[in-house]
C-alpha cells in the first residue's frame, strides 16, 4: 500500500492560512466587542488549520526520523519560547482582570494631592440617595474629571456627567444655564449652582463637598420678605420679584411674606429678612423689632429705589454708620446711554467680597439707583463696598435736567451696594427654645450681617435674568444666610515647592557633568574592559 506524504513546502502554507484566519477572527472580535458567529468561525477555522499542520508535521517525522521536526533543537527552543510567551500573556491577562475587578489606588505624593480627605470620603460613602454633578461644557478638563472620578470611586450614589449645552438645550434650560462651563449639583428634586469652571478656577474638593453637605442638610434657610408698606410683590405682575423668589426656591430656600405689624416680632426661624423698597415708612414698633432681631444674630437685605424717600429705616442704617443718598445715579458713557439710558448705572467694578467673587469684568446694571454713603465709622462694624460705578457717573440732584453741576451733584465713582457685619451683641433669644429646637439647631451664629443696595429694579421680573443681576441678588442672600457656618473644614492641598535654587555656575557644572564628563568616563571604562579581554 502506497503512503501519501505531504512535503514541508506544501504544509507551511497551511500554517500561514491558520495564523491569518486566527488573527482575522481575533481582530473582528475586538472590533465588534462580542463573540459573533463570523469572528468565532474564523478563530475556530484558524485553530483547526494550525492543528492539522501540527499533525502533518508529526506524520512527516515518522517517515524521516533523522529529520524529525519535533526532535530538532530549534523546534524545542521555539516551543519553549511559545509556551513562555503564552504563560506571560495569561499572567498579564489575569493581572489586568484582577486589577479591574479589585481596583486599588496608592497616592505616593507627599500631601496626598490625589486623595480625598477623610471627611469627604465619609460623606460620599454615607450618601443615602443619588447625587449627580452636571458640567455644562463641551470640553472636559482632565484635572476636574480626575477629581470627580475620585468622588465616584467612594460611593455608588455619586455620579457626574459632561453635557454640551448646544447639543442639549432642553437640559440646559431646565437647569437655567446662562454660560458655558457652569456646574450644577443635583440631589433628588434639588438643584444648586456650584461655579463656572475655567482654566483659572477648576473644581475643588472644598466646593463639591460643602455643596453636598448643604444641599442634603435638613436645615433649610428661610427668607422672609417684609410686606405692608408698598414693597415689591412676590407674585407675578409688573415690577414684582417673582423670578427672584423662584430662583431662591430652586436653591433650596424657603420664602415667606412677613407682615411685621401683625406678628410684632421677626419669627424665630427666620434666616434673614428682605426689605425691598418700602414706599411708606415702617412703624416705630417694626423698626424696634428689626433692631432686636439683629441683636440676636438676624440678617437684613435692604434695597431702595428712586421713590423710597423716608422709609423709617434710618435708625437701623445709622446704627451701621451708613446712609442713602437722595440723588439719582446717572452716567455719561456713550455705550451706556445708547444701551441702557443715562439713568441706568452700569457696573463692572466690584469689591473684594464673597458676594462678588468672580464678578470682575462682568456687567450688572441698576436703573435709577441711589448711592450708599458711609456716614461714619462704627466700632466693630466691618464694611465692604460691593458695587462701584465708573468715574463717568455722578449723583444727579435734578433728574429732569441731567447735566453735571459741581455745586449740587456728586462725582463718581459711587457705591451702589455695601456688605456689613459685626459681632452679635447678644446671642440670647428673647424666648428660650424648646428641647426639640435645641437638638436641631446648629452652632450659634458668630455675627450679624446686613447688605444694603441702592436699587431694587435690577432684581425685578425681566431684569433679574439680564447679565449678572440675578447673581448679585442670589449671592447676597447666600452670604446673609450664613450657610458657611456649616461647611466642613477641608484644607486645600497644594504641592510643596521642591525646586533647587542654584547659581549659574552650578547649573553649568551639572550640564557638563551629565552631558560630557559621565559619558566620557563610561567610554573610558568600556575601552579599558575591552583592552583587558584582549
Amino acid at each position: 500500500m502506497k503512503t501519501f506524504k505531504f512535503s514541508n513546502k506544501s504544509t507551511k502554507y497551511l500554517l500561514f492560512v491558520g495564523l491569518f484566519l486566527l488573527f482575522m477572527g481575533l481582530s473582528a472580535m475586538a472590533v465588534i466587542g462580542n463573540w459573533e458567529p463570523i469572528s468565532l468561525g474564523l478563530i475556530i477555522t484558524g485553530i483547526v488549520a494550525i492543528g492539522i499542520w501540527l499533525v502533518l508535521q508529526g506524520n512527516n517525522d515518522l517517515t524521516s526520523p533523522g529529520q524529525a521536526f519535533w526532535g530538532k533543537r530549534s523546534t524545542q527552543a521555539g516551543t519553549n519560547a511559545a509556551f513562555a510567551m503564552l504563560g506571560f500573556v495569561v499572567i498579564l491577562g489575569l493581572i489586568n482582570f484582577l486589577g479591574n475587578r479589585y481596583n486599588y489606588r496608592l497616592d505616593l505624593t507627599e500631601n496626598n494631592l490625589f486623595t480625598l480627605s477623610p471627611e469627604t470620603q465619609q460623606l460620599v460613602r454615607n450618601l443615602n440617595q443619588p447625587v449627580k454633578v452636571w458640567i455644562f461644557d463641551q470640553t472636559q478638563s482632565p484635572q476636574d474629571k480626575e477629581l470627580l472620578e475620585n468622588y465616584r470611586r467612594q460611593g455608588a450614589n455619586f455620579s457626574f456627567e459632561y453635557v454640551d449645552p448646544n447639543n442639549n438645550p432642553g437640559l440646559a434650560k431646565k437647569f437655567g444655564v446662562k454660560d458655558v462651563g457652569e456646574v450644577y449639583l443635583e440631589v433628588g428634586e434639588k438643584r444648586q449652582y456650584l461655579q463656572r469652571v475655567r482654566e483659572a478656577e477648576p473644581l475643588t474638593e472644598q466646593t463639591i463637598t460643602n455643596a453636598i453637605q448643604q444641599i442634603k442638610s435638613d436645615r433649610t434657610a428661610k427668607v422672609y420678605f417684609l410686606q405692608g408698606h408698598g414693597e415689591r410683590s412676590l407674585e407675578t405682575k409688573d415690577g414684582s420679584l417673582s423670578e427672584a423668589v423662584q430662583a431662591l426656591k430652586d436653591k433650596n430656600f424657603q420664602v415667606e411674606p412677613l407682615k411685621l405689624a401683625e406678628t410684632k416680632e421677626v419669627p424665630k426661624d427666620a434666616t434673614l429678612v428682605v426689605i425691598a423698597a418700602p414706599q411708606q415708612a415702617l412703624f416705630e414698633a417694626e423698626v424696634t423689632a428689626l433692631k432686636e432681631y439683629q441683636k440676636r444674630g438676624g440678617n437684613l437685605l435692604v434695597t431702595v429705589d428712586k421713590n423710597t424717600k423716608s422709609s423709617g429705616l434710618e435708625p437701623i442704617l445709622q446704627d451701621w454708620g451708613i446712609g442713602i443718598d437722595d440723588r439719582i445715579v446717572v452716567n455719561d458713557s456713550e455705550f451706556q446711554v445708547s444701551a441702557l439710558g443715562k439713568t441706568a448705572a452700569l457696573v463692572s467694578s466690584y469689591g473684594n467680597h464673597p458676594i462678588t467673587e468672580g464678578f470682575q469684568n462682568r456687567y450688572s446694571f441698576y436703573p435709577s439707583a441711589r448711592a450708599i454713603n458711609v456716614v461714619k465709622l462704627i466700632e466693630n462694624v466691618k464694611s465692604t463696598p460691593l458695587l462701584l460705578t465708573s468715574e463717568q457717573s455722578w449723583a444727579e440732584s435734578n433728574p429732569d435736567q441731567i447735566e453735571f453741576n459741581a455745586e449740587s451733584d456728586r462725582q463718581g465713582p459711587l457705591i451702589l451696594g455695601i456688605a456689613l457685619s459685626r459681632p452679635i451683641e447678644s446671642a440670647t433669644p428673647q424666648s428660650s427654645p424648646t428641647p426639640n429646637q435645641q437638638n436641631k439647631s446648629d452652632k450659634p451664629l458668630q455675627e450679624t450681617r446686613m447688605v444694603v443696595l441702592g436699587n431694587t429694579d435690577f432684581a425685578v421680573d425681566g431684569l433679574f435674568s439680564q447679565q449678572i443681576n440675578g447673581d448679585v441678588f442670589l449671592n447676597s442672600i447666600s452670604w446673609l444666610s450664613q450657610q458657611d457656618d456649616r461647611l466642613l473644614s477641608i484644607s486645600p492641598k497644594e504641592p510643596k515647592n521642591r525646586r533647587l535654587n542654584i547659581t549659574t555656575l552650578q547649573a553649568s557644572f551639572l550640564s557638563w557633568l551629565s552631558i560630557i564628563i559621565v559619558p566620557f568616563l563610561g567610554l573610558l571604562i568600556a575601552g579599558f574592559m575591552w583592552w583587558r579581554r584582549r
